[in-house]
């Protein structure tokens, strides 16, 4: 039988309330680290104040398609994925990182976040089991996300053109011209 080690289990209690803190859902916390299921949920209430949201995680690739948070989604993606290449960080860490970095932007841009810790955790696992992946716009050159099978040759980004309606309203974060 292994013995526990203190320090491992201390780094997953912080690694688990960096993620509550975060807003992540328990469904997240019991992925990525060891704890059990009581434990987090004790964990929980704790850290948040509260019982966590039940429920289903979302699980569909579509939402990430749709053009605000295809928007969201890319920007997210293409941090993690350079925090991936330059630095030696736990995949879990790297959704951290990459999330706060993501939120921090987000609100210097005045913008509410459309992207939850969640969300931002199933699209790294969406992307890691091929169902999303990242392709280059043919005019701008960013990446963004969309389904493996987009023809990369003629793919143009939601920036680059926008559904007739995105974005008209103030409410759908449009700018108000005057």
């Amino acid at each position: 039988m292994a013995s526990k080690s203190v320090l491992n289990e201390s780094r997953e209690i912080s690694r688990a309330v960096a993620l509550i803190e975060l807003g992540a859902r328990l469904q997240v916390l019991e992925s990525e680290t060891s704890l059990s299921y009581e434990r987090l949920l004790r964990l929980y209430k704790e850290v948040a104040g509260r019982s966590p949201s039940k429920g289903q995680l979302p699980f569909s690739t579509d939402w990430f398609l749709t053009w605000q948070p295809n928007i969201h989604a890319s920007l997210f993606l293409n941090t993690y994925e350079y925090l991936c290449k330059v630095s030696a960080l736990e995949d879990i860490d790297a959704v951290m990182k990459a999330y706060k970095l993501y939120t921090e932007q987000i609100t210097c841009c005045a913008v509410e976040p459309l992207l939850s810790i969640t969300r931002a955790w199933r699209l790294v696992k969406f992307v890691n089991n091929q169902m999303l992946t990242m392709t280059r716009c043919s005019r701008c050159g960013g990446h963004f996300v969309t389904e493996p099978y987009e023809n990369a040759r003629h793919f143009v980004c939601g920036l680059c053109e926008p559904p007739a309606r995105a974005g008209k309203s103030t409410a759908a974060g449009g700018i108000l011209l005057h």
